[in-house]
């Protein structure tokens, strides 16, 4: 009788464990919203993109779609070889130091709030529901590209980790990989008929307190994208 008590406590305990792992695994999978499959063919060639692609400050108020969110974001940090797992932009030694932060503020079949994206599985994840455009925007000058665009993206760098092999040497390499992002996004944004504008002009601590991100990340861009007027 009491081995039979015990073997039911145990696997009551085990029950509650089970259902307390998936309530868990439940919220994350639901600030997680996994991206189309991006394309690796357009209706542009590279050739003309590069050569009509221009800032673009004024945008229609019409949203983007989901799809668009996709490629975005796979053209300046995707993985193109998942073998040796390397991505769309070229960095120094492989390490890739930056990360993608994505404000929504009007696209299809997509919450509005903070997104980080996550290249290893091409999802992104909500770190707020809250359309922060407005608070980027009074930190950065208030230019009026950012409040108008549908989205705005963010490329942020954490220096040390170029810096443990580079040295003083790594700023130099973190920025220019932060100019292969911001030029793959600028181009990938023009074959989608889109319009963007890299932004360097904003309060690097007003950024750090709207993201919220660490104390070692810094922001480096910001790229606010929309159909074109």
């Amino acid at each position: 009788m009491m081995k039979f008590y015990n073997f039911t406590l145990y696997f009551c305990i085990l029950l509650l464990l089970s259902k307390f792992m998936i309530a868990n695994n439940k919220n994350i999978n639901n600030n997680m919203f996994k991206l189309p499959q991006f394309k690796l063919k357009g209706n542009i060639s590279i050739e003309e993109a590069i050569d009509r692609r221009r800032s673009i400050r004024d945008y229609l108020d019409q949203p983007l779609k989901i799809e668009d969110v996709s490629q975005l974001l796979w053209a300046g940090q995707g993985i193109s070889d998942p073998t040796n797992k390397f991505r769309t932009a070229p960095s120094a030694g492989a390490l890739y130091p930056i990360k993608l932060y994505i404000c929504v503020g009007n696209v299809s079949n997509l919450p509005n709030g903070l997104y980080y994206y996550q290249n290893s599985n091409h999802s992104i994840i909500m770190l707020t529901n809250i359309d922060i455009r407005k608070n980027i925007w009074e930190v950065s000058l208030w230019q009026n590209s950012i409040i108008k665009a549908p989205i705005v993206i963010i490329i942020t760098a954490i220096f040390d980790i170029t810096k443990r092999k580079y040295g003083e040497r790594a700023s130099q390499y973190v920025y220019i990989e932060a100019g292969h992002i911001a030029q793959n996004i600028l181009l990938q944004a023009y074959a989608l008929g889109l319009g963007g504008v890299p932004i360097g002009a904003f309060y690097d601590d007003g950024i750090k307190n709207v993201l919220k991100i660490p104390k070692d990340e810094t922001p480096i861009y910001i790229i606010p994208i929309g159909k074109k007027k």
